[in-house]
């Protein structure tokens, strides 16, 4: 699934006879174009958000560690929703944060309020259906590179802070019911190549199979660094919290530094 398949590009009508008829779209496109770069960094930043809201509750404490994640996601947005245009390092950054904050709100509502993973995750389902709901109702569109006004930015940043949060509690769900970390993550794996396959091959809306995928990357990322990070005892690796962190987010800074430099994820602008 590429951007292709996402844009609400529409014809440009000539003005004149003789003028080549090609494909316009708005040029203040506030999100990146759909390639391999964006999956590999998406995923990244969940298993990043992961462990990273994990460490920062064993550094701080939960309630600090939640004060500080609500700042730095209220900082994230105030500066993306200030740029024009899409920005590599601002639009990664806002996710990086989003995804630590949508993790923070899966466990509080686990850790802090006792809510089990067979309600949280049903919950955090519906309130994704209804942000879909209102965006939909209000914009008529759900495709990602319609993001061209402050409305449908604020649906969009509303549905990806639903989604890491319903990641967060699927995949927590599905790893305390016996398939583990890595039972999980091989689960996830095989379940994000639904939606592709059923997008070419059985008809499944290009967004709808978009939307589902973005989804299951949270569950799949995450997975696999709790894997990497828990001990033995748990059936991981025992990297620890820190290092995966660490490694991961420069993982992410590799991805997102070349896409600056290289703006492969970079639309064409209107003409």
């Amino acid at each position: 699934m590429t951007t292709d398949h996402l844009t609400s590009d529409r014809p440009v009508q000539p003005s004149r006879p003789g003028q080549h008829t090609g494909r316009v779209r708005h040029a203040a496109s506030k999100v990146p174009e759909v390639t391999v770069y964006f999956w590999i960094i998406k995923v990244l930043t969940t298993g990043m958000g992961e462990t990273a809201s994990d460490w920062l509750a064993h550094l701080l404490g939960p309630i600090p560690a939640v004060g500080v994640g609500g700042l730095a996601f209220v900082a994230a947005l105030v500066v993306q929703f200030a740029v024009r245009r899409y920005v590599a390092w601002i639009y990664w950054t806002a996710i990086v944060v989003v995804s630590v904050f949508g993790t923070m709100a899966a466990d509080v509502l686990h850790v802090g309020l006792g809510v089990p993973y067979l309600i949280s995750t049903p919950f955090f389902m519906v309130a994704l259906a209804a942000v879909f709901g209102l965006w939909y109702r209000s914009e008529g569109t759900l495709s990602i590179h319609s993001i061209h006004t402050r409305r449908r930015e604020a649906f969009y940043w509303a549905a990806v802070l639903a989604t890491f949060a319903l990641g967060t509690a699927a995949g927590d769900l599905t790893a305390t019911i016996g398939l583990g970390y890595l039972g999980s993550a091989v689960v996830y794996a095989a379940a994000i190549a639904v939606p592709a396959v059923a997008h070419r091959w059985g008809g499944l809306n290009a967004v709808a199979a978009f939307w589902t995928a973005y989804v299951i990357t949270r569950p799949l990322g995450a997975s696999v660094a709790d894997w990497m990070a828990v001990g033995h005892n748990r059936g991981g690796l025992a990297l620890g919290l820190g290092p995966v962190t660490l490694s991961w987010t420069v993982a992410i800074l590799g991805f997102v530094g070349y896409l600056a430099v290289s703006r492969t994820d970079v639309g064409e602008t209107a003409v």
